[in-house]
Order: C-alpha cells, then sequence, then structure tokens
C-alpha cells in the first residue's frame, strides 16, 4: 500500500522559514523523482518542486526559485522541501509525490505544468499559513 506522509507546516509570519518533510512507503523511492504541489485556498494543485532522487537533478516553479530548496534522503524514503522568505501567496496545502512528466523534453513547456502524480495517490498533506 502507497503511502505518503507529510509534516512540519505551520503559521508563520511573511519571512520566515519552514522545512516540510514527506516519508514514503509502499514503493521503491528511487524508482521515481519525487515532487512536492501546493493547493492554495480556492485554486487547483499546483507543481513546485521536484527532485530525480537518482541524479539529483532539481526544478522549481518560477514563483519559488531562489526561495525554496527540495531534497531527498534515500535511506530515509524521505523527500523535504525548505522554505525560506516565505510569502502570504506560498500559503496553501503541501503534498509530495512520486511524479512522472507528460512530456520528455521541457523546450517549449515548463515542467511544472506537466508534471503529475505518477501513482494517483495522496497522503494528508500539510498546511502552511503564511501571514503578512
Amino acid at each position: 500500500e502507497v503511502q505518503l506522509v507529510e509534516s512540519g507546516g505551520g503559521l508563520v509570519q511573511a519571512g520566515a522559514s519552514l522545512r516540510l518533510s514527506c516519508t514514503v512507503s509502499g514503493f521503491t523511492f528511487d524508482d521515481y523523482t519525487m515532487g512536492w504541489f501546493r493547493q492554495a485556498p480556492g485554486k487547483e494543485r499546483e507543481g513546485v518542486s521536484y527532485i530525480m532522487t537518482n541524479a539529483g537533478n532539481t526544478g522549481y516553479t518560477d514563483s519559488v526559485k531562489g526561495r525554496f530548496t527540495i531534497s531527498s534522503d534515500d535511506a530515509k524514503n524521505t523527500v523535504y522541501l525548505q522554505m525560506d522568505s516565505l510569502k502570504p501567496e506560498d500559503t496553501g496545502v503541501y503534498y509530495c509525490a512520486p511524479v512522472i512528466f507528460l512530456q520528455s523534453s521541457f523546450a517549449s513547456t515548463h515542467p511544472m505544468d506537466v508534471m503529475k502524480n505518477a501513482l494517483n495517490v495522496w497522503g494528508q498533506g500539510t498546511l502552511v499559513i503564511v501571514s503578512s
């Protein structure tokens, strides 16, 4: 059974930092690229970041570049999202998932636009609220 357990969210002021964690089970962690998604109130879930667990390659949505850092620990089957300089627009529920990309080339497409949950299983997410 695939399980995804996110933690680390909270209520912080703008400019603060949080570190999210996501521990997974039920599939081989380093067989997948891992991603973080978020869903703001009243909006659709969007891709935030990914990490290719074998190669270490990473990617970010434009709005978080330079502020967020994704990492993973294969031994712990855990992916992290370090979030610095948080802004009110970062507010939302954050989810992790193993991901696939609907296109192999990102020459004309942002990878976040074609990043999807590979196994269609979601955890409970962790809530991040950033106050101004």
